[in-house]
């Protein structure tokens, strides 16, 4: 799939030894990324808090291909350390606590890992004198609750979040604008996508791979709300192609530091769109009609009812936009967990 989508900003010339540093490895989104630096001849650090997640890495044959470190990202002196001993010069910070369940529940935890881990990297990176690209990740939730009529996001709209996950992304993103500043003049750029789904998610809590488990056999899919509310979805190569795009043209042009880039499909799927495309991969019809019943009395708590992201200043600048149409994805997604469940339980991950 990436053959159709690559741009010159996947160039080996480029990217060929390149000190790539790469925060939360063990996430879906890193290790996707890792498998595309890897086959342009980056040299990749990765860092993550949770070696029993290296299982994609594993399981995809890079653990043994990159520079690994056990470090939590709220830890200064621990990251202090690693920037030190390594000579980064691009940085993709996608390290954060992202179960949006876990920051209603413990949003102490949250806060620490989004808000204290985000500063405590730029601090450490505005010393450096190699850095010249970094790609700060965020969310479509730091922009907080909009009407459905205003949405897409775009880049303009204030931040107006109030759960506990959304507050933290909207931190982060208030300090990474400060190190953008001529105060620092950090080359840093943030990013706001849409949710992402794809081959390696295996936080199982999220609609995509806990639906795809209830499809498979392994257990119940309980939906948190009636299924009309609306989301935006990313496939993970799209997202991929997207970082390497930001991250090559900030380091050849540090005047794009300071900016801010949404990407997502600009439209809103429903739930019960999303989880019908699932269990019809299957034709499994049982399936949906049981999960279509338990939307009944259901209202979503604690989240943000609609969301989905424009894409359009991305376009603009760089020509850049989402190739792989969600039912593409899906289907690549439940040919990997197809695999990838047979060899582990997916049980490890919760």
């Amino acid at each position: 799939m990436q053959n159709k989508i690559s741009q010159k900003y996947i160039n080996k010339k480029f990217w060929r030894k390149k000190t790539v540093l790469i925060t939360g490895v063990n996430g879906f989104i890193g290790g996707n990324l890792v498998k595309l630096l890897i086959s342009l001849g980056a040299n990749v650090i990765g860092i993550s808090n949770d070696r029993k997640k290296d299982r994609f890495l594993k399981y995809e044959g890079l653990l043994n291909k990159i520079k690994y470190y056990k470090a939590d990202i709220s830890n200064y002196n621990q990251i202090k350390k690693i920037v030190s001993e390594n000579n980064i010069s691009i940085c993709f910070h996608l390290a954060a606590q992202v179960d949006v369940n876990i920051a209603k529940n413990e949003p102490f935890h949250t806060f620490e890992s989004n808000i204290r881990g985000t500063y405590n990297l730029l601090e450490v990176l505005r010393t450096s004198k190699k850095i010249k690209s970094i790609i700060v990740a965020s969310s479509d939730k730091a922009y907080g609750e909009y009407e459905l009529n205003k949405l897409p996001y775009e880049e303009t709209y204030d931040l107006r979040p109030r759960f506990p996950y959304d507050v933290s992304k909207a931190c982060a993103d208030l300090i990474t604008k400060s190190y953008s500043t001529s105060l620092f003049n950090l080359p840093v750029i943030t990013t706001r996508f849409s949710n992402i789904y794809g081959p390696g998610q295996l936080n199982f809590t999220a609609l995509i791979p806990d639906c795809m488990l209830a499809n498979f056999g392994y257990r119940k899919f309980i939906p948190r709300g009636n299924g009309r509310n609306k989301r935006d979805f990313l496939y993970v190569e799209d997202v991929c192609d997207l970082y390497l795009c930001l991250g090559y043209y900030l380091y050849n042009d540090n005047k794009l530091s300071g900016e801010i880039f949404n990407a997502g499909t600009g439209r809103g799927f429903r739930v019960d769109e999303i989880v019908n495309d699932i269990c019809m991969l299957d034709n499994n019809k049982d399936l949906y009609c049981s999960i279509k019943k338990s939307y009944v009395g259901k209202k979503l708590t604690g989240e943000i009812q609609h969301q989905f992201m424009s894409y359009v200043k991305l376009n603009k600048m760089f020509g850049w936009k989402p190739h792989t149409e969600i039912k593409e994805g899906l289907r690549s997604t439940y040919k990997w967990y197809n695999g990838f469940l047979k060899k582990y339980n997916y049980k490890d991950f919760l």
